[in-house]
């Protein structure tokens, strides 16, 4: 908003008027530094002729109403030079990254069995994938739960049309256990009729991932406050206050290790059941806008 003025003019003493200008200066401007000017559109008001009896009170209530006005309309200078004043920004972006040892091991296993009617190999796979289920229970594992059902035909490719010689069904299931029991657990798993190892991946524990995540966060905004302090003192300038922040933080699933068995026999490429974890990332940036 504009200041505005308020001009009184009495009607039997009309007076011409141009725009009224105003001078503002920085309050901590320098001795170079220039003041602003900027005019003041006005409102001529025409005052009608009044007796002497009453022009005491008449010009007294006037003038109230004019400062009041007055008041009013110069309070939007000060806004208007904040405007002008804007604070200059540097932006910048600190990241880091925390590593977590793994503690846990992600493990899905599957029973897969053929034969040569579907009903046959349903019935089988069930009774085999209950006694697994039963075994995994017993062991207290986490997060048990089953992520996959399959049941397709066989075909014989030698016959035109190819003709359905059998069916092959399979489940799947998951779970989570502390890896210095997992590698034991596996040798149990195959005695119990898993025939296959679809993957096995190493995890953190939620609260250590979480420790690391405010870790991440501490390290990226020192990582950014240090290169704002850096580009400012190169160029002799002062950090002020902090205008804006943005974090943002990222744990990338670990990749499985894949790996098969059939028939009951093992094949974990040259593993053992001894399984060792590794560690595990957790990313965190942090962006902030530093006037100076």
């Amino acid at each position: 908003m504009s200041p505005i003025a308020i001009i009184l003019i009495n009607r039997i003493s009309p007076v011409s008027l141009k725009d009224f200008s105003y001078e503002k200066c920085n309050p901590i401007a320098t001795a170079t530094q220039k003041c602003h000017s900027r005019k003041i559109p006005f409102i001529r008001v025409r005052i009608p002729f009044v007796s002497r009896s009453y022009s005491s009170r008449f010009w007294s209530q006037i003038t109230a109403l004019s400062l009041t006005l007055g008041m009013v309309s110069l309070g939007a200078i000060e806004p208007v030079w904040a405007q002008e004043e804007r604070t200059r920004t540097l932006t910048v972006s600190g990241q880091a990254t925390v590593e977590v040892p793994t503690s846990l091991t992600q493990v899905s296993l599957g029973i897969e069995v053929q034969g040569r009617t579907a009903e046959e190999v349903q019935q089988e796979v069930a009774r085999r994938s209950q006694t697994l289920v039963d075994l995994l229970r017993s062991r207290n594992v986490e997060k048990l739960q089953t992520t996959g059902v399959n049941l397709y035909p066989l075909y014989n490719s030698d016959g035109n049309p190819p003709r359905i010689t059998g069916y092959t069904a399979s489940n799947i299931v998951s779970f989570r256990m502390a890896t210095e029991r997992a590698g034991s657990l596996l040798d149990e798993a195959v005695s119990a009729g898993a025939t296959r190892i679809d993957g096995i991946s190493f995890v953190a524990t939620d609260e250590a991932i979480e420790i690391a995540r405010q870790q991440a966060l501490r390290n990226a905004t020192q990582d950014a406050q240090t290169q704002a302090d850096t580009v400012l003192a190169t160029l002799n300038l002062t950090r002020r206050e902090i205008v804006n922040v943005q974090i943002s933080s990222s744990t990338p699933a670990p990749q499985p290790l894949m790996g098969t068995m059939q028939r009951g026999v093992a094949s974990f490429e040259d593993a053992s059941t001894v399984l060792v974890g590794g560690e595990q990332q957790v990313y965190a940036y942090v962006t902030l806008v530093i006037g100076y």
